[in-house]
């Protein structure tokens, strides 16, 4: 579902202001020889190349990295170590600690609720979420996932996580009650799964050498990629592009939206990658919303696809208005120029984002609003 929210920037209405001249930057966590390491964090260019070693600090068997731009940081999760640690955003310096007592933290992801949801190795195989501060604030399932290690939701709000030795991925609802199996057949050792547009959920099988695909009711359609020996790390660009890490190249490889190989990314051995278990875009030249912002109700309703001014003082202030994603990244903006409609977002996913209203004085206003079909 989230791996939309780019390329539905490309979507909006030619009255607002996309983000252009998109310059990315790919990492890629690096778990070497699994609990020996050396373990590393790389960072290359939007084209793969001008690669340098980001961060090998504090690292014990790294699985998934998120980038906090509220906080000019960005977090690694730490199956060894059952640690996430926190890393400065811009120079890869350690800061410390961002959550402990994790069993075997794996993938991570922010999801509709803004809260950090982080699988678990071992211990109960609960889903935990935390705030972006990193603070527990529940466990949110009521299901035991053995080595989870792969999460996504559907267009619905619900959960599903997957099992690695297990074989299987298990379904949640919103609120994380346990809904059984999803898929318990056609995969050897599933690690990230991902949405696509359609309502397909896209299955990478670490051991069976492919991501498969399955449809809406779980139903087996077929293998949507090939050739890929020991994959997990995947992300996108905002064009559908899919770059996807295999263990057995140590290598990152290109493909295109309907499964089609395009190129090795990142050759194998580059910086001595050995093993790229999570790969990740990070956008920049965008607007992190990092400077106070006064936080105002100046946006009705609060929930919902269609958003306007609140009142008539609030729209004689305003300037401009920008759209946010809940990690910070610029969607959209435009000026103001004095109507009610604020933002429609029938083309964006659900979930939260947040309105920044800047005013003519200079100043600026923010809400958040969650997004509901």
């Amino acid at each position: 579902m989230k791996r939309n929210l780019l390329a539905i920037v490309f979507l909006l209405s030619s009255t607002w202001g996309v983000v252009n001249g998109q310059n990315f930057e790919i990492y890629v966590s690096d778990a070497a020889n699994f609990t020996t390491g050396p373990w590393k964090i790389l960072k290359f260019g939007q084209d793969g190349e001008n690669g340098e070693v980001f961060t090998s600090q504090e690292l014990a068997w790294p699985q998934d990295i998120v980038f906090l731009d509220h906080r000019n940081s960005v977090i690694v999760s730490n199956l060894n170590t059952n640690k996430i640690t926190e890393y400065n955003a811009e120079t890869g310096e350690f800061i410390g600690d961002f959550a402990t007592g994790i069993g075997g933290p794996t993938r991570m992801k922010i999801g509709p609720d803004s809260l950090l949801y982080v699988l678990q190795w071992s211990g109960n195989g609960r889903v935990l979420r935390y705030g972006l501060d990193g603070n527990l604030v529940d466990t949110f399932t009521d299901a035991n996932v053995s080595n989870s290690i792969g999460l996504d939701w559907d267009s619905n709000g619900n959960l599903y996580v997957s099992s690695y030795d297990g074989r299987y991925v298990q379904q949640f609802s919103s609120t994380g009650e346990n809904m059984g199996r999803f898929i318990s057949s056609n995969l050897s050792g599933p690690t990230n799964i991902w949405f696509d547009e359609e309502g397909n959920l896209l299955v990478v099988d670490y051991l069976g050498g492919a991501v498969k695909k399955f449809d809406a009711a779980g139903n087996y359609l077929g293998v949507f990629m090939n050739n890929l020996q020991f994959a997990e790390g995947v992300d996108f660009f905002p064009d559908g592009d899919i770059l996807i890490g295999e263990g057995q190249t140590s290598s990152v490889k290109r493909y295109d939206s309907e499964g089609n190989f395009i190129e090795t990314f990142i050759p194998g051995g580059t910086l001595g990658l050995m093993t790229p278990n999570a790969v990740v875009l990070r956008e920049r030249g965008v607007s992190p919303v990092r400077e106070a912002i006064r936080q105002v109700e100046f946006i009705t309703p609060a929930a919902g696809v269609e958003f306007y001014i609140a009142d008539s003082q609030s729209a004689a202030d305003l300037n401009a208005i920008e759209v946010y994603d809940i990690k910070g990244q610029l969607l959209a903006s435009r000026a103001y120029t004095g109507n009610t409609a604020a933002w429609n977002a029938a083309r964006f996913p659900d979930g939260m984002y947040v309105i920044v209203g800047r005013l003519k004085d200079g100043t600026s206003w923010s809400q958040k609003v969650a997004v509901r079909k």
